[in-house]
């Protein structure tokens, strides 16, 4: 069968349980938000910053990629450019069907000027939330860590975890520059957190081999794993998280440009559907990646041999790793699973030919 348009995957409906606030801004808005601040930027124009920051590049290592960030971070030290990026990512996540968001970011980075980290994750959640009234897209908050600081700063994240806990955010994570900085460093932010019977995704595996997902899994007590790209490398670490139905965060745009993989036919993400994991596709960061869930799913049909079929269950296996109360994330898949159900190849190809727009059955 012919490859399916973009077209078809921005209709279907999805998750994207893995994108950072400060990774996915809109790059009108970042020019915006400086000239309002009196921010200095590599450049005045959409085309001079994108080229500036990498945009959509491949860099080459997970350190040069985040470089990006200081850019992104130089305008979101005030409440109104925090709000404005999170409404604007849900926004642009519901405009292609995405149902269901986890965003993730670390508040200390936003304190620079005097924001308290309450008020930071606060006006995260206030735009957030404004946004699922005006675009009906349900997003919840994970707060981070990050590897290269301090441990008694990812306790501070963890604690923020705790005191936000049902009340918009779901989940503690650790970020940053992997090699050289061990998640066992952190282990009394993930104590903390797991006492308190929270959530925990940790980025492992993407700057680093499979010793670090193992440390996160065992050590740290990970329940899903951001990026795993190294996986591949420890078969019995890999039949472990199969088998115990830990979640894979699949970032692959994200991963070859930051140099974890060496293409996308040649990303992990095949052999590990394949083998049964609950893989799921995500964004990472909708603009330094230059992506949205939809692409990393044509993507993936296009480009990782990724069948309907198999993009229906990547979809779904989304909505099962979500951070979300049972009986809510089963409402959920009964929901989804019958809206998938009207998506069939035959129709889909038929629809796709030329003069007709993709359609599924009514």
């Amino acid at each position: 069968m012919d490859k399916l348009p973009l077209s078809v995957f921005e209709s279907l409906p999805k998750t994207d349980l893995h994108v950072h606030l400060d990774g996915s801004l809109r790059l009108e808005t970042v020019l915006d938000l400086a000239k309002e601040q009196g921010v200095t930027l590599p450049s005045t124009d959409v085309d001079g910053l994108r080229e500036a920051m990498s945009v959509g590049k491949n860099t080459g290592s997970l350190v040069e990629y985040l470089k990006a960030f200081d850019v992104t971070l130089s305008v979101l030290q005030h409440k109104e450019a925090l709000y404005r990026a999170a409404y604007e990512l849900a926004e642009d996540a519901a405009a292609e069907n995405v149902r269901y968001m986890e965003v993730r970011y670390a508040p200390m980075l936003h304190t620079r000027l005097g924001l308290r980290l309450t008020q930071v994750v606060e006006t995260v959640l206030k735009g957030l939330y404004a946004a699922e009234v005006d675009h009906g897209i349900t997003s919840r908050l994970i707060l981070c860590g990050i590897r290269n600081i301090a441990p008694s700063s990812s306790l501070e994240m963890a604690e923020l975890v705790v005191a936000y806990k049902n009340r918009g955010v779901v989940g503690f994570d650790l970020a940053g520059a992997e090699d050289d900085h061990p998640a066992k460093d952190h282990q009394e932010s993930f104590a903390l957190v797991r006492k308190n019977n929270i959530n925990v995704t940790i980025h492992a595996g993407e700057a680093y081999g499979p010793a670090s997902i193992a440390q996160a899994v065992h050590t740290c007590g990970a329940h899903r794993i951001g990026h795993g790209c190294r996986l591949r490398e420890d078969g019995d670490l890999l039949h472990y998280v199969v088998d115990h139905r830990i979640p894979l965060e699949c970032c692959p745009s994200s991963n070859v440009q930051t140099g974890a993989v060496r293409s996308l036919s040649s990303h992990p993400m095949r052999l590990y559907y394949n083998l049964g994991s609950r893989a799921t596709a995500n964004t990472d960061n909708r603009l330094i990646t230059d992506t949205t869930v939809s692409k990393e799913l044509w993507l993936m049909h296009t480009e990782m041999d990724f069948s309907l079929a198999d993009i229906k269950q990547v979809i779904l296996n989304g909505f099962k790793s979500a951070f979300l109360p049972f009986h809510e994330k089963r409402r959920y898949l009964e929901a989804i699973s019958a809206e998938l159900a009207r998506y069939t190849a035959e129709k889909l190809n038929v629809d796709s030919a030329p003069g007709h727009t993709p359609a599924v059955n009514d």
